[in-house]
C-alpha cells in the first residue's frame, strides 16, 4: 500500500503529475462520449470552470505556472495498449465489448483540445471549446488538477510528521464511517467520488479501504483507472450534459420540451439492463416525469441527484405506481451530498420499497474537513459545465434552485416550458 504522507512531502522536490492517463476520469464520461461520438460529433461546445465556493480564492492559493504545466500534462496524454484492450475486451454491466470499434479507435487517436485560462477577482477563469466528444473529456481532469493543487497548496506547508498524522486522522475517520455503514443490512454502495477528490492516491486508498471493509456491500467505482487497476466493477451512467446540451440546440419551446426525452431515446439504442437509469432533475423531476414517455417507465431505475432525496423518491415510486410499475422492482441511486448519517436513513426508509442504492462522493474521497488549522482543506463546490452549444446558452434547472445556472432570460423561459414552480433551495454540499 503506498505510503500516501511520504509521496505528499515527496511533492516538495519532485514534479509529480496530478493525472497520469486518460482514463483517470468517471465512467459515465466515456459512456456519454460514446453515445456523443455516435448522434452529435460535429457539436461545437463552450465547458468552464465554476466554483461556486467564492471564498476559496483558487488563483491566491495556486501558482498559474504550475497550473498550465499540468494542464499542459494532460493534453499529452493517450491511451496506453493495456487501457485500449481493457476498454475493448472487459466486461461492462455484463456486456462485452461495450465500446464500439469505430469509438475505440478515435479514442485512441485523441488528444484533448486546447484550454484557456485567465485569472480574475481571484479566481481562475479556465474555458475548453471544439468538438463535443473531445471537450467533454476535460472536465474531470481539470477538476483533478484545481482540487489537488489547492490541496497541495495547503500540505506543502507541512512537515513530515505533521503530514503523516493529518493522513492517520483522515484514514482513522474514513474507517469509522464504514464501520458504521458495515452494520447496514443489504447495502449496495458504490464510489463516486473521483469529481471533487483529495487526491488520486487518496480516491485509490478510499477504494481499498471500501473493498475490505465492506465486501460485497461495495459494488465498485465511478473511476476506470482504479476499476481498472484493482479489478472491480466501473460504475455510472449519464450525466446532466446530455440534456443540457440537447436543450440548447432545440429551435422551439415544444423542440425544447422534448429535448430531455430524445437524450434517452438516443440512449436507449445503445443500453439496457442497469444502463438504462432516468436523471430526471435537469429542469425538474415532478416536470420531467409527468411528460414522460410511457417507455420511460420501463427502464431499470432513477437517479436522485438535487432536492429533497426523500421527496425526489417518492415522486419516483408514485410516477411508478401510475404507470403501472412495481416500485419494488426498481432502483433508486442516491447521489447528492452523502455522507454516513444521510445514507443510513434513506436506506431506512426506502428498503423493501425499492431498490436501494448509493453514489457516495466527495464525503467519501475528501472529507478533510477540521484537520488543519483554519479548515483550509475543507471540500468546497468546483464544477466544469457546458455553458455554451454552437452559439446559443444552456440552461440547468435542477430540483435545487442554488444549483441553476445559465442566463436569467433563458432560466425564465426553461421555467416556463418545463412548468416549473416554486422551489425549495437546499444547502449545495458540494
Amino acid at each position: 500500500m503506498v505510503d500516501i504522507a511520504t509521496r505528499v512531502w515527496n511533492h516538495k522536490w519532485k514534479i509529480d503529475p496530478i493525472v497520469r492517463s486518460l482514463i483517470d476520469t468517471d465512467f459515465y464520461k466515456l459512456l456519454m462520449c460514446q453515445s456523443i461520438f455516435r448522434n452529435k460529433p460535429d457539436t461545437t461546445v463552450v465547458f468552464s470552470l465554476i466554483n461556486r465556493s467564492t471564498k476559496v480564492r483558487l488563483a491566491d492559493l495556486i501558482d498559474e505556472g504550475e497550473l498550465r504545466e499540468q494542464l499542459d500534462h494532460v493534453r499529452s496524454l493517450s491511451l496506453t495498449r493495456g487501457e485500449s484492450t481493457w476498454l475493448r475486451g472487459n466486461t461492462f454491466y455484463g456486456k462485452r465489448q461495450m465500446f464500439r470499434p469505430d469509438f475505440m479507435e478515435w479514442f485512441e487517436g485523441m488528444r484533448l483540445p486546447p484550454y484557456h485560462l485567465e485569472k480574475r477577482d481571484g479566481q481562475f477563469e479556465l474555458t475548453f471549446e471544439g468538438r463535443w466528444p473531445e471537450v467533454m473529456l476535460w472536465e474531470i481532469p481539470a477538476l483533478a488538477v484545481l482540487m489537488e493543487l489547492r490541496g497541495r497548496a495547503v500540505l506543502n506547508e507541512m512537515g513530515r510528521f505533521e503530514l503523516q498524522v493529518l493522513y492517520a486522522r483522515a484514514m482513522t475517520r474514513l474507517w469509522e464511517k464504514i464501520e458504521r455503514l458495515r452494520a447496514i443490512e443489504g447495502l449496495k454502495i458504490a464510489d463516486f467520488g473521483t469529481r471533487r477528490r483529495h487526491s488520486y492516491l487518496w480516491q485509490d486508498w478510499a477504494v481499498q479501504a471500501m473493498q475490505e471493509g465492506l465486501g460485497a456491500k461495495f459494488t465498485g467505482t465511478s473511476n476506470c483507472r482504479i476499476a481498472m487497476m484493482r479489478d472491480i466493477e466501473a460504475i455510472g451512467t449519464n450525466a446532466h450534459e446530455l440534456p443540457m446540451v440537447y436543450s440548447a440546440l432545440a429551435d422551439s419551446d415544444e423542440a425544447l420540451r422534448q429535448a430531455p426525452y430524445q437524450v434517452l431515446a438516443d440512449w436507449q439504442e445503445e443500453h439496457d439492463g442497469n444502463l438504462r437509469i432516468i436523471l430526471p432533475d435537469t429542469y425538474g423531476t415532478e416536470g420531467f416525469l409527468k411528460g414522460a414517455p410511457d417507455w420511460l417507465a420501463g427502464w431499470t431505475g432513477i437517479r436522485i441527484d438535487s432536492g429533497d432525496p426523500v421527496v425526489g423518491a417518492e415522486t419516483a415510486i408514485r410516477w411508478w405506481q401510475e404507470r403501472g410499475e412495481d416500485p419494488t422492482q426498481k432502483l433508486v441511486i442516491f447521489s447528492d451530498g452523502l455522507d454516513v448519517d444521510k445514507i443510513e436513513e434513506l436506506h431506512a426508509k426506502f428498503r423493501g420499497r425499492v431498490k436501494v442504492s448509493f453514489g457516495w462522493g466527495t464525503m467519501l474521497t475528501n472529507d478533510f474537513r477540521g484537520l488543519v488549522a483554519e479548515d483550509r482543506l475543507a471540500p468546497f463546490s468546483l464544477v466544469c459545465k457546458a455553458l455554451s452549444v454552437n452559439g446559443r446558452p444552456t440552461v440547468k434547472l435542477s430540483d435545487n434552485p442554488a444549483k441553476a445556472m445559465g442566463p436569467a432570460d433563458e432560466i425564465e423561459r426553461y421555467k416556463r416550458v418545463f412548468g416549473v414552480g416554486a422551489q425549495v433551495a437546499e444547502p449545495v454540499m458540494v
